[in-house]
């Protein structure tokens, strides 16, 4: 059955619901169906129609009185392409769809509307708007849990669709020989030490502190602490703050910032363990599965999506939350054992991901 897909998002910038609305237009264009995608633009936009895909741009990126009142405009896109699906990926747009169906008088227009929850979503009424849908998808079980529990949708009206990554960048491929001496020229310290990896933007709620205390307790001179991730401007405070807080770490060499990496998988690959700490449970391990897709063993918090992908990788990776001296022990014994690393669960997979995608679209509109 061919199918026509709308997606309806903010934008296209940088961002997991923006990479993976790409990823899905090109997979169902490779699979001989037709895209649309609806949003305000941004840097994936030309990837979008190069590969074959549509797009509707709409100044939709901001909440606001303005942007709702796109409604209108939104309406003329569906009679004009008129979609067998449309697949809503954030809260405001959805706002936005509600009104433009309520608009239409075309009784013949009956697009199917599925909806993803990328997120743990507060503001329960605000939010509503994700489960105005004939389907609804839940990127962990986690998700799944918190969405029936918040806004009582029947567990039959929630399909669980894991989000995949990219296995043809990342895999378990030597890392590009190039890259890795380029990084090791350019962080010399870090060369023949058993990377520890602690994947993340620099910002307080991911945990940076929880993995710095890891490190001071920690024995051995074998290893490296490795901090990967960006420094938004409003954060060279507490960035500063933490290197003060782990000065002496700095200075003998156990932790270092790399700042972001572009070819992180390549840092997955030289790496021996990768962390996730956060301090509030996250709806989906992403850095998580990419690691473990590259063999690189993985740990984490019990709790939240990261949980729940590590139990799925490597359950002997999960810590109680905050219980450091079983994190330190368990971490010792991943850096002694120098076994075959992890191996990724296909449904952690991209390609899985829009094959179940794809299977959602096709079953709803037999009913």
């Amino acid at each position: 059955m061919r199918v026509k897909v709308l997606q309806l998002l903010p934008a296209l910038n940088h961002g997991g619901v923006e990479r993976g609305t790409l990823d899905l237009s090109n997979y169902l264009i490779k699979a001989g169906h037709e895209s649309i995608v609806v949003s305000n633009g941004g840097i994936f936009e030309k990837d979008i129609t190069r590969l074959g895909g549509i797009h509707h741009t709409l100044p939709i990126a901001t909440k606001s009185i303005p942007s709702l009142l796109q409604y209108k405009n939104l309406a003329k896109i569906y009679l004009k392409e008129r979609p067998d699906i449309i697949h809503i990926r954030s809260r405001f747009p959805a706002w936005i769809h509600a009104l433009a169906m309520r608009s239409l008088k075309d009784s013949t227009f009956l697009p199917k509307v599925v909806t993803t929850f990328h997120g743990l979503y507060s503001r329960p009424w605000y939010s509503k708007s994700m489960t105005y849908a004939d389907k609804t998808i839940a990127i962990s079980e986690c998700v799944q849990s918190y969405i029936v529990k918040n806004y009582k949708l029947s567990q039959s009206d929630i399909i669980l669709i894991y989000r995949g990554c990219d296995t043809s960048i990342f895999n378990k491929d030597a890392a590009e020989s190039s890259w890795v001496d380029n990084f090791y020229n350019q962080f010399p310290n870090i060369n023949n030490r058993k990377i520890i990896l602690f994947p993340s933007r620099i910002t307080a709620w991911k945990g940076i502190e929880s993995f710095g205390k890891t490190l001071n307790l920690l024995d051995g001179s074998d290893w490296i602490g490795v901090v990967a991730g960006p420094i938004a401007k409003n954060k060279n405070s507490y960035f500063k703050k933490l290197t003060a807080l782990f000065s002496d770490l700095i200075k003998s060499k156990k932790l270092i910032f790399v700042g972001s990496q572009n070819s992180i998988e390549n840092l997955y690959k030289i790496s021996h363990v990768t962390l996730n700490l956060s301090e509030k449970p996250e709806p989906f391990g992403r850095t998580i599965i990419e690691a473990a897709a590259c063999g690189c063993k993985v740990m984490g918090w019990n709790r939240g999506g990261v949980g729940e992908s590590i139990s799925l990788i490597n359950p002997e990776g999960l810590v109680n939350f905050q219980d450091f001296h079983s994190l330190v022990t368990k971490l010792r014994e991943f850096l002694n054992n120098e076994a075959e690393g992890t191996h990724l669960p296909k449904q952690f997979t991209l390609d899985f991901q829009c094959q179940q995608t794809l299977e959602l679209y096709q079953d709803i509109l037999k009913h």
